[in-house]
């Protein structure tokens, strides 16, 4: 263990200590469930029915995995694929940015039949990266060579826009009146797409070159954002346009991704501290819940109501941290 490893491994443990002091009467607790080794797991999504699907994108598959006994399907995406997010439409389908065929996949939760629907010629090789879908059940992905799109689940009308300031589009989500935002890694800013016109305004973060990674809305419409090169979490509050940002624990935190939970905490992981970190914006606290494992790298988080699910892509393992008791 080199220098860094000790004291990410001791700041780890000490936010450990300290979330078990500050949050005794809440019952968190970690759980891991394995996946076949070189699945390559990357984005993670529960589904209403209880059950949870994950992309592995080394495998170019689709998992579904059954918390209850640990059992879990993959379901190829087709030659090639390479998928990278995942999100549940208002169809109860899983819906997949599969950037090995540069389309967006829909898997039948049912009989798990694999529907492609392909990006034009005009954005080959967009490197999809994540996707939502709008209060009108649109469904908005974004693509990391400079592109975001829009599909009518619908119709299967596609249109693609490239992104005002090119390479970067990463995270992708909806505010709770229906806004669409995005986060560009490469270019460092934030943007609010005009779902009418397709077009992007772009909003500066006032940190330079964070490297805004993820983006995730909370209750009230303030756009949550993970910045990869700072190490910050930061939010953006479009009703009065101010900003405020705070450092993650630790010498060199590298903050990939965020998720905000019904209660409005902030979930965030850092691959410098080996951690999923939980923020209380309230009292702006950290709470770590390292890995039991070196090289986790947890590079998305997702939940419902009680309980916060991330990928552990360098472990092959999913990770669910329970924030209620079990009913």
């Amino acid at each position: 263990m080199n220098r860094r490893q000790f004291l990410a491994s001791t700041t780890a443990a000490i936010l450990t200590t300290r979330a078990q002091a500050q949050d005794a009467q809440t019952p968190f607790r970690v759980k891991y469930f394995n996946v076949d080794a070189g699945t390559g797991l990357h984005d993670v999504t529960p589904a209403p029915d209880g059950t949870v699907w994950f992309t592995g994108q080394r495998s170019g598959a689709l998992g579904r995995l059954n918390p209850r006994d640990s059992a879990f399907k993959l379901v190829s995406l087709g030659k090639g694929a390479a998928p990278h997010g995942v999100t549940i439409g208002p169809d109860g389908a899983p819906w997949v940015t599969e950037g090995g065929q540069n389309a967006i996949a829909r898997v039948d939760p049912g009989d798990h039949k694999v529907t492609l629907f392909r990006l034009p010629e005009k954005a080959a090789d967009a490197n999809l990266n994540t996707g939502v879908f709008d209060k009108r059940g649109v469904y908005w992905f974004t693509g990391q060579s400079g592109f975001y799109g829009r599909l009518d689940p619908k119709s299967g009308e596609m249109k693609v826009f490239e992104a005002p300031r090119g390479v970067g589009p990463y995270g992708i989500t909806v505010t709770p009146n229906g806004d669409i935002w995005y986060a560009s890694l490469a270019g460092s800013y934030i943007a609010r797409i005009d779902p009418a016109t397709g077009n992007a305004s772009v909003v500066q973060p006032p940190t330079p070159k964070q490297g805004a990674r993820r983006v995730w809305s909370d209750s009230r419409g303030r756009i949550w954002v993970s910045e990869w090169n700072s190490g910050n979490v930061s939010v953006h509050d479009p009703a009065d346009g101010t900003w405020r940002a705070w450092k993650l624990p630790g010498s060199h935190p590298r903050t990939y991704a965020v998720y905000v939970d019904d209660k409005d905490k902030v979930w965030l992981t850092d691959f410098s501290a080996n951690a999923i970190m939980r923020f209380d914006p309230v009292g702006a606290t950290f709470n770590a819940f390292p890995s039991d494992r070196a090289g986790a790298n947890v590079r998305q988080l997702d939940g419902r109501p009680g309980e916060v699910w991330g990928c552990e892509s360098g472990q092959d393992r999913l990770v669910l941290i329970q924030t209620a008791a079990p009913a």
